[in-house]
């Protein structure tokens, strides 16, 4: 891969030296290895002798990489003597830092900083916002957070969503991070979670909210529409958050009213609160659930298809693996949840309601969402995390072998469980298959999210499980749908994990390598790239990447954590800061 420096790599290496004569603020970028020496190094590190992947989707060229302070200064050739370091690069690829689409390190990122499972993939941004989001928050919420709380502790020292992003880069994070505001977490805020429509009030206050979320960064508005309380919301509602964020720039993007079942109904749905919003909308992890539901994902794609060549916006994102992973109230039905945890937890305890529960778990049925029936068995249902000590033990074993060493009966079994671990219960369903998962990887308007936390293989982590896309969701699609099973090109994924999602969540120079765009770059071994985490041991880091840089900084080099946390929040089209004076202006 190593090439030859007297004989440049076709036209487009030499559009690069081009470029490299050029700089982002308008001046000489300084001289390359055949022009005249610097006093000084004109750069801080230069990566020699990659392959580079721009991250628009072309065939990679041979170039070096040069960063100044927090921005790339130049694609072109090099020397070592043009920067403080030289990163050597041979046989390796360089490309963007990768983004996380479905990111829930919300928590994890507090407890530990660096984002390791998903910063040895090559992740250099989180986005949060799956109907759920860290702001804004009123007394009650936060009293809540506090009482749920399970392994990881922590104070609520914010109240909206902007402060609790500028919260975490004061802390120091590896990786930049970002959110949607979310749907629910705006309701609760306004009706707590109570089953009823607002009011034209209550709906006037809730744009509002979102308004403010917008002005301090939000990427757009975030639903999830399967759980209490986000289930309680109409098409109406979302219509008009959505509104409200479109006036911003922001998108609209969806855990699906259902991804069984209503599955065709459901994306229906999410295509008229696009085309009655005027916002562009992205599916969460698209997946047709329920062997019975498998061959809907063709009508799926074809109303998706259908939709964009009318000029609407839509797209969606996905996890590689057919299993997804929730809490046993994604087995239960949503009028029991009504009134938050504490309100599900006491009605269960009722013989009278224990028992409708029981016979609506077990019934066939389109009206909410049972992830108990879509896996097809108690078999298919793997506990990973539990917050009391003593039910620990039962992690990583399915709800049929708990159920038979109570001697109880699959769904009686869930019911106590909730109600003795006082939680939802942390649960693995499989529910996909092999051959959606490749056709879906296939379509060029997918995006990839972990939907999951950013982990260590140590201390706290520890105590729990979690599904194995926590540490391998984006090695697995370079390594295995990329390399082996040629899926889609390395070119291909380069794009849809980096100025793909960047350009839809309309970041500011991100999501490429290029003069002037920020130094969020993964150097890595494609031949090598690979997941290791597995649903018995889920644990175990990725391989593959060696060196990743955020913001300019080294964060991973030589596959080890250097200790810096120069990530910073990555702010919406909405902020206020875009409209400030160059003066007043924060860096997003």
């Amino acid at each position: 891969m190593t090439r030859n420096r007297s004989d440049p790599n076709g036209p487009a290496l030499v559009l690069l030296s081009i470029l490299a004569l050029i700089s982002w603020n308008g001046g000489p970028l300084g001289a390359s290895a055949s022009g005249a020496e610097s006093v000084e190094p004109r750069y801080d590190v230069v990566i020699l002798d990659g392959l580079v992947y721009d991250g628009l989707g072309g065939n990679p060229v041979a170039a070096d990489v040069a960063i100044r302070e927090d921005r790339i200064a130049a694609l072109g050739e090099f020397d070592t003597s043009d920067a403080t370091t030289a990163i050597d690069a041979t046989g390796m690829a360089v490309a963007p830092g990768f983004i996380n689409m479905l990111s829930w390190a919300t928590e994890t990122l507090i407890e530990d900083g660096r984002g390791l499972s998903d910063l040895r993939q090559g992740v250099t941004l989180e986005v949060f916002g799956e109907g759920w989001s860290m702001g804004p928050l009123n007394d009650a919420m936060k009293d809540e957070i506090m009482a749920r709380q399970g392994d990881i502790r922590f104070d609520v020292e914010w109240d909206t969503l902007g402060g609790y992003l500028e919260y975490l880069e004061a802390r120091g994070i590896s990786p930049n991070v970002a959110s949607f505001v979310g749907a629910t977490t705006i309701r609760m805020h306004e009706l707590g979670e109570a089953d009823r429509a607002p009011s034209p009030d209550e709906l006037g206050r809730m744009q509002a909210r979102v308004a403010e979320a917008m002005r301090e960064g939000a990427l757009g508005v975030g639903s999830s529409l399967i759980y209490a309380p986000g289930f309680y919301a109409d098409t109406d509602e979302l219509v008009a958050l959505a509104a409200t964020a479109a006036e911003y720039g922001g998108s609209y993007i969806s855990h699906m009213r259902s991804e069984g079942n209503r599955l065709v109904e459901s994306v229906q749905e999410l295509i008229e609160i696009a085309r009655r919003s005027g916002a562009s909308a992205e599916i969460y992890h698209l997946k047709a659930a329920g062997r019975d539901n498998w061959d809907k994902l063709e009508r799926v794609f074809e109303l998706v298809e259908n939709a964009r060549d009318e000029g609407l916006d839509i797209r969606a994102d996905m996890y590689n693996y057919t299993a997804g992973a929730t809490g046993l109230d994604a087995a239960m039905p949503p009028w029991v949840q009504e009134g938050g945890h504490d309100a599900w937890v006491q009605r269960l305890r009722d013989p009278e309601i224990r028992e409708r529960v029981l016979t609506e778990i077990r019934t066939p049925g389109d009206d909410w969402e049972n992830l108990y029936l879509a896996a097809g068995g108690a078999e298919n249902l793997l506990f990973f995390s539990f917050k009391s000590e003593e039910l620990k033990p039962l992690t990583g074993k399915t709800l049929a072998e708990v159920a038979a060493m109570r001697g109880t009966s699959p769904e009686r079994t869930m019911i106590d469980l909730v109600i003795e671990d006082d939680s939802r219960v942390g649960t693995i369903y499989f529910l996909m298959s092999e051959e959606n998962v490749a056709r879906k990887i296939a379509k060029p308007w997918m995006a990839f999210g972990s939907d999951a936390g950013a982990y260590a293989p140590e201390g706290v982590f520890l105590k729990s499980s979690t599904h194995p896309r926590a540490y391998g969701n984006v090695a697995r699609l370079l390594g295995k749908y990329v390399r082996e099973q040629r899926v889609i090109t390395l070119a291909e994924a380069v794009r849809r994990l980096t100025s793909y999602p960047a350009a839809n969540l309309k970041l500011r120079d991100r999501g490429r390598l290029a003069p002037g765009y920020y130094a969020d770059i993964v150097v890595f071994d494609p031949d090598a790239v690979q997941d290791h985490a597995t649903f018995e041991d889920p644990h175990r880091l990725a391989t593959g990447v060696r060196d990743v840089f955020v913001n300019g900084e080294a964060v991973l080099r030589d596959a080890e954590h250097t200790g810096a946390t120069p990530g910073r929040v990555a702010r919406g089209p909405g902020w206020i800061g875009w409209t400030e004076s160059a003066r007043d202006m924060r860096t997003p």
